[in-house]
């Protein structure tokens, strides 16, 4: 995931609901009940690790049974470990007590979240390593793993996880992705390999997006337990031998056999703290709803429309309507390239508050840059006494628009189809829209060239588009 261009912004859970959450995680709980089970007779190994003779007696303390049971009392005492829910007291004789940490757990939503991206950075850690079986077939005579034996870079095993845990994070906040809906697991191992110009991905392509399942197969059942995702892992039966008999009759066209993921709210939460951490953009709906309206105007401007408009109703939850309709008009104001946007979100935002905004609306009745949209407001709202614009102030305010939506959108089809409305309903657009005094008209002119279909009518556009700049003097 490219750090170049910002984030959509995530919509987060309140912070004591994700506590609430990461608190019955099946990993932070099993690791807060063995950081309280540890006593003066617990041992632990070089490590830090609880000795082999314990783990029986803590995989029984979790209720753990099976063939899985010490691994998993093992995983849990390392995560315990690490966040400092227990600490040792004594490394030669391998002694531990209850860590300071441990209190946290009963602390603060801020506390628990804590502990818990503590925990998930151990967790992640741990999706990055080789299966154990491998390892013990790398260990040579001295003890030491042979990395090349396994064909394992650890530095390119991170950086990949991260890489589709950002695709994933993306995928999720974007306005047209899954949402809270799942992602299959081959489209997300595909968007990590298969090239974005690529046609029909070669039969090498596809064999790597199929080892590439089968690691995020393991990862991602490492990576339930801690609350990051929601996952259902791949059909056991895709990966039997061929000459075996299937155990059912299963359906081939079924895409959930292949494995389905989502991010969970805590996920949400966990992976923008670690975009944060990294020194990545990632806003949350939200987080400008106590700053001034030159903020909220700026910050949502690139923002989708779904979340701009949720931005903005927390923004006027906290403020007087009235208060907050001067606020936005006066934020709006100005002639500098991001301007045009600006008004866009303040007339979006506008449209959220009640008619008792009238006055401030009618006190800009003859602002140049903001009269046009007053107008629009109020007569929207059916209001009287409304005075008519000047044909300056229609065409100011059309350029003004035509601005906006080309920074909001680019050459989309609303924008052309906006543009082949204007040239049809005014025949003499482009004579009289070459004068406009408005800082965007020989772009939004040279615009409107580019999108009309009608060559005849794109050459004017680009002619009073040539007539406007020459007059801004570029």
């Amino acid at each position: 995931m490219s750090d170049s261009s910002p984030l959509p912004p995530v919509r987060l859970h309140p912070e004591a609901e994700l506590a609430r959450d990461a608190l019955s995680t099946p990993l932070l709980t099993r690791a807060a009940r063995l950081a309280r089970w540890a006593a003066e007779d617990t041992r632990v190994d070089a490590g830090g690790g609880l000795v082999e003779e314990q783990l029986p007696a803590a995989a029984s303390e979790l209720g753990l049974s099976g063939d899985d049971a010490a691994a998993c009392a093992s995983e849990a005492w390392r995560v315990a470990l690490d966040t400092g829910l227990v600490e040792i007291l004594d490394e030669e004789e391998g002694t531990v007590t209850a860590g300071a940490d441990l209190a946290l757990l009963t602390g603060s939503p801020q506390d628990v979240l804590g502990v818990w991206l503590t925990a998930l950075e151990t967790v992640l850690a741990d999706a990055s390593v080789p299966d154990l079986d491998d390892l013990v077939d790398a260990l040579d005579e001295g003890g030491e793993v042979d990395l090349t034996s396994l064909d394992w870079d650890p530095q390119a095993e991170q950086e990949f996880l991260d890489g589709v845990l950002g695709n994933l994070y993306l995928l999720t906040v974007s306005e047209d992705g899954p949402g809270d809906g799942t992602v299959p697991l081959p489209a997300l191992a595909a968007s990590m390999i298969v090239p974005s110009d690529m046609g029909e991905p070669t039969n090498d392509v596809l064999e790597q997006v199929s080892d590439a399942m089968m690691r995020l197969d393991d990862q991602f059942r490492i990576l339930e337990p801690i609350g990051l995702v929601a996952y259902r892992p791949v059909d056991e039966a895709l990966m039997a031998d061929a000459d075996e008999e299937p155990a059912a009759v299963v359906d081939e066209t079924d895409v959930s056999r292949y494995g389905m993921v989502r991010l969970t709210p805590l996920g949400l939460y966990g992976l923008r703290s670690r975009l944060l951490e990294a020194g990545i953009a990632a806003p949350a709906v939200g987080d400008l709803a106590d700053k001034g309206a030159d903020a909220l105007l700026d910050g949502t401007a690139v923002f989708p429309p779904s979340a701009a408009q949720a931005e903005t109703e927390q923004w006027l939850a906290r403020r007087e309507p009235l208060a907050a309709a001067r606020e936005l008009l006066g934020a709006a104001r100005g002639a500098d390239q991001g301007a045009p946007l600006r008004r866009l979100r303040c007339q979006q935002a506008l449209s959220l508050v009640g008619t008792v905004a009238e006055p401030a609306l009618r006190e800009v009745l003859d602002d140049p840059e903001l009269g046009g949209l007053a107008r629009v407001w109020l007569v929207e709202r059916g209001f009287e006494d409304v005075p008519a614009p000047s044909q300056d102030m229609v065409f100011w305010l059309t350029v003004d628009t035509i601005a906006a939506q080309l920074a909001a959108e680019g050459n989309s089809e609303e924008l052309q189809g906006l543009v082949e409305g204007l040239a049809q309903q005014h025949g003499g657009f482009f004579a009289a829209a070459w004068r406009v005094d408005h800082p965007a008209t020989a772009d939004v002119l040279e615009a409107m060239g580019r999108l009309h279909p009608d060559k005849k009518v794109a050459k004017e556009a680009r002619k009073a588009a040539f007539k406007a700049r020459s007059q801004q003097g570029g």
